[in-house]
């Protein structure tokens, strides 16, 4: 889950328990865009507040009660905001391209699927496309997703930590489906 905080001095905004997309939509595609993010009855201007977003459990309402979220926030969960920022602006500017591959990876995921599978997708969107420029593609989707909460890496039947993503997505093997057990995408 992720939590954020909105700072124009002397006002503090803060929001719990958002999950990626109502970030993005709410707070981070405005954010980007240099418009002004309406919340808790204020309107926050990028050129004046600050902005932080964390990422950690959710947390439960007595949690966050008599003003306590945020000190919670700060215990439990990692500060995400030059990743998230980086990629909504990555999102504001993004190929049309990986959003065509993305939303095929959409329709396809409701049962595992194989990273091979994600590189037909891309192939058959642009069968004139060089190998690696097909492969550049199937990459940059389902890093996009993975991040986005959009899909789930499994391997093994288990989902797979966030920190091991880099390393799967990166390895020659992963894309070949070489090994006894390779790594699948899922939805949540």
């Amino acid at each position: 889950m992720y939590h954020l905080e909105l700072r124009q001095f002397p006002h503090v905004g803060r929001a719990f328990n958002l999950s990626r997309e109502e970030l993005d939509q709410r707070f981070l595609a405005p954010w980007v865009a240099r418009s002004p993010v309406d919340y808790d009855d204020r309107r926050w201007s990028p050129d004046r507040a600050r902005l932080k977003v964390f990422e950690g459990p959710q947390l439960r309402t007595d949690e966050i009660g008599l003003g306590r979220g945020w000190a919670n926030v700060m215990k439990s969960a990692k500060d995400v905001t030059e990743t998230v920022i980086a990629e909504a602006q990555r999102g504001a500017q993004a190929r049309p391209e990986v959003e065509a591959l993305k939303t095929a990876i959409d329709e396809v995921a409701q049962r595992p699927i194989t990273f091979q599978d994600v590189i037909a997708l891309a192939a058959a969107g642009h069968p004139h496309w060089r190998a690696s420029e097909q492969l550049t593609l199937a990459e940059q989707g389902v890093w996009e997703m993975l991040h986005q909460g959009r899909l789930t890496m499994i391997v093994a039947g288990e989902p797979v930590a966030r920190e091991r993503w880099q390393q799967i997505v990166l390895s020659w093997a992963t894309w070949t489906g070489e090994g006894s057990d390779p790594p699948l995408l899922g939805k949540l």
